[in-house]
C-alpha cells in the first residue's frame, strides 16, 4: 500500500477532526464530498483506481476494489483508523448493464468485506440514488418509504448496492448510512450527463456572427437538482451523526425545476448566443408522458441537521466558471 501526500490539515483550527476515507475521490461528487470534509477539519485519504490530480493535502492511495479485492482496503482502514469510510465510487449512466453492476453492487459487496474484515470500524456513508426508487407521479415526492423498483438499469444497480449496505447495518456488521442523492450540479460536471454535454456544446468556437448550436433530445422531464456543494455538506454532517445509523437518508433540493429551465440557466450564464435545437433522433414520446421529480427532505433536516442553502443558479455558474477554466 502507498500513500502520497501529506496528514494533516494545514491550517485547520484545534488540529484535525479525524481522517476520512473517500473512495472514488477523483471522481465528480467524491472531489466535492473531500473539500467539504476538509474544510470541515478532516484529513481525506483520496481512494481511486488512477492516480489523478487531488489537493496537495490530500492523501492518496490508488486501489480498484472490484479488481483487486477487498484486502488492500482493510490494510489501509486498519492503518489509518479513519472515522469515517465515504463511498462516492461507482459507475454512472453506462450502456453496459455488466459494467453498472460491477461498479455499483460488487464495488459495495468488496467495500462490506473489507470492512469485516478490519479490526477498526469506521462509520460508512454510502452514496446512493434517488434512481432507486420507483418512478412517481408528478405532485408525488420520493421519501425514505417510497417504493424501490427503479424503472432503470442504474437505478437497479445502485439500488441492490444501497440495501447491501443496509442489510449489513441491519446485522450490526457495519456502522453506516445511506444517503440517496437526486441529480448533483455544479463545477466538474461529468461531460456525459445533460449540462455537461449542454457545457460541451456552449465551448464551441461557431464561425463569425453566428450562434452557437445546441443540439439535445427534448426536454421534457422535470427534475430535483441539488447542488454539489450542499450534497457534500451532507456527506459531512453524515459521518458525524450517529442518529442516522442504519438509516436511508434523501439528499436533494426539495423542489422540482424542469430540466429545460435549468438548460436556460446555463446558457444565460455562459453570456453566449445559441440556436437551442431539441431532436427526437426519429423517436416519439407521448405528449402527455409525465416524468417528474421531487424529493422529500424532512429526515435530513431532522437526522442530519442538513438543508440545502444553495440554489440553482449558483450551481450552474460554478458548472460553468470551472468548465471554461478546463479549456
Amino acid at each position: 500500500m502507498s500513500l502520497v501526500g501529506t496528514q494533516g490539515v494545514p491550517g485547520a483550527p484545534g488540529g484535525s477532526s479525524g481522517r476520512v476515507v473517500v473512495l472514488g475521490a477523483t471522481g465528480f461528487v467524491g472531489r466535492h464530498a473531500g473539500a467539504a470534509l476538509e474544510a470541515a477539519g478532516h484529513e481525506v485519504l483520496a481512494v481511486a483506481r488512477q492516480a489523478a490530480k487531488t489537493p496537495a493535502s490530500w492523501q492518496f492511495c490508488p486501489m480498484d476494489l472490484v479488481k483487486d479485492g477487498p484486502a488492500a482496503l482493510t490494510r489501509l482502514i486498519d492503518a489509518e483508523r479513519p472515522v469515517a469510510v465515504v463511498n462516492a465510487a461507482g459507475v454512472a449512466w453506462s450502456s453496459s448493464v455488466g459494467v453498472m453492476r460491477q461498479g455499483n453492487q460488487l464495488l459495495v459487496e468488496q467495500l462490506l468485506a473489507a470492512l469485516d474484515a478490519t479490526s477498526w470500524q469506521p462509520r460508512l456513508v454510502h452514496l446512493g440514488s434517488v434512481h432507486e426508487y420507483t418512478p412517481q407521479p408528478a405532485g408525488v415526492l420520493l421519501a425514505e418509504d417510497s417504493p424501490t423498483r427503479p424503472g432503470t438499469d442504474y437505478g437497479q444497480s445502485k439500488l441492490l448496492g444501497s440495501q447491501a449496505v443496509l442489510r449489513s447495518a441491519q446485522e450490526g456488521r457495519t456502522n453506516a448510512v445511506v444517503l440517496r442523492l437526486s441529480n448533483v450540479i455544479g463545477s466538474g460536471i461529468p461531460p456525459g450527463s445533460l449540462l455537461g454535454r449542454v457545457a460541451r456544446q456552449l465551448l464551441a468556437r461557431p464561425a463569425p456572427g453566428e450562434p452557437v448550436t445546441v443540439q439535445l433530445s427534448p426536454l421534457r422531464s422535470s427534475r430535483d437538482f441539488v447542488d454539489a456543494k450542499d450534497a457534500s455538506e451532507a456527506v459531512v454532517a453524515a459521518t458525524r451523526t450517529p442518529r442516522a445509523r442504519g438509516r436511508v437518508v434523501n439528499i436533494g433540493s426539495g423542489t422540482s425545476l424542469h430540466v429545460r429551465t435549468v438548460v436556460d440557466r446555463l446558457i444565460a450564464a455562459s453570456g453566449r448566443a445559441v440556436r437551442l435545437v431539441e431532436d427526437t433522433g426519429g423517436t416519439v414520446r407521448p405528449a402527455a408522458d409525465a416524468d417528474w421529480m421531487c424529493v422529500d427532505v424532512t429526515a435530513a433536516r431532522e437526522l442530519l441537521g442538513w438543508s440545502p442553502r444553495r440554489g440553482p443558479e449558483e450551481a450552474v455558474r460554478d458548472l460553468w466558471e470551472a468548465a471554461e477554466c478546463s479549456v
